[in-house]
């Protein structure tokens, strides 16, 4: 199921790339069941919503696994600067717009 907060495809084929470059280097210990964007999508529920992270959708990953991976990469700094990243792309087009100022 989608909601509001998921991205599409067509946002996710510009946020994977940047993510997987953002995220820390660490062990692999196990493979995860869910996917980066699976996480990522929860986190933006999450954040969206306001709820508690036990008020995620049972079809989005485990509210635990999702709260984890947002502690860890708020932590690292990766959400802050995927968020600045993207603002500094959007901010580009529109000074390259006919429409843009400057």
């Amino acid at each position: 199921m989608t909601y509001s907060s998921s991205l599409t495809d067509k946002e996710w084929e510009i946020v994977e790339p940047l993510l997987l470059q953002l995220l820390p280097a660490k062990k692999q210990t196990r493979s995860s069941h869910w996917t980066k964007r699976e996480l990522f999508d929860g986190i933006l529920y999450q954040l969206k919503n306001g709820c508690n992270w036990a008020d995620l959708p049972k079809d989005l990953p485990p509210y635990s696994a999702v709260y984890w991976h947002y502690k860890q990469w708020r932590a690292a700094g990766v959400l802050e600067t995927l968020m600045n990243v993207l603002h500094r792309h959007v901010r580009q087009q529109v000074k390259k717009s006919p429409n843009g100022r400057g």
